[in-house]
């Protein structure tokens, strides 16, 4: 998926890899995420940690009409409160992406795949 946006300097092309970069890169930095594991782990029943070059993976835009949104899927250290783990990550990654791509996002629906000890 490419996002398009158009400025006053011209065209602009968002990638996935793109989105998934900053927003993983995003979450990671929150306290109590030990990582980011692909959408279909939890089918596989392995949650393996996403590095850093495939954060893409664990990232999934949406676009409905004039909105978007971010499905996020994280692994979370064993030991600490996983609401307010999500929480934390909801309000960086929204603002990180906001601020990175200047779109408003909707929604950040952060999904846990898997607890780890440390």
């Amino acid at each position: 998926m490419v996002i398009d946006k158009k400025t006053k300097f011209g065209g602009i092309n968002i990638t996935l890899e793109a989105i998934g970069a900053v927003a993983g890169s995003a979450a990671t930095e929150c306290y109590g995420v030990v990582g980011l594991a692909a959408k279909n782990s939890l089918r596989e029943n392995i949650a393996n940690l996403l590095k850093e070059d495939a954060y893409y993976k664990g990232v999934i835009p949406h676009k409905d009409k004039d909105d978007y949104s971010v499905d996020l899927y994280i692994i979370v250290a064993y030991g600490v409160k996983i609401t307010e783990v999500v929480s934390e990550v909801q309000k960086k990654v929204k603002y990180v992406l906001e601020k990175t791509f200047d779109i408003k996002f909707k929604a950040v629906n952060v999904f846990v795949q898997g607890l780890k000890t440390i």
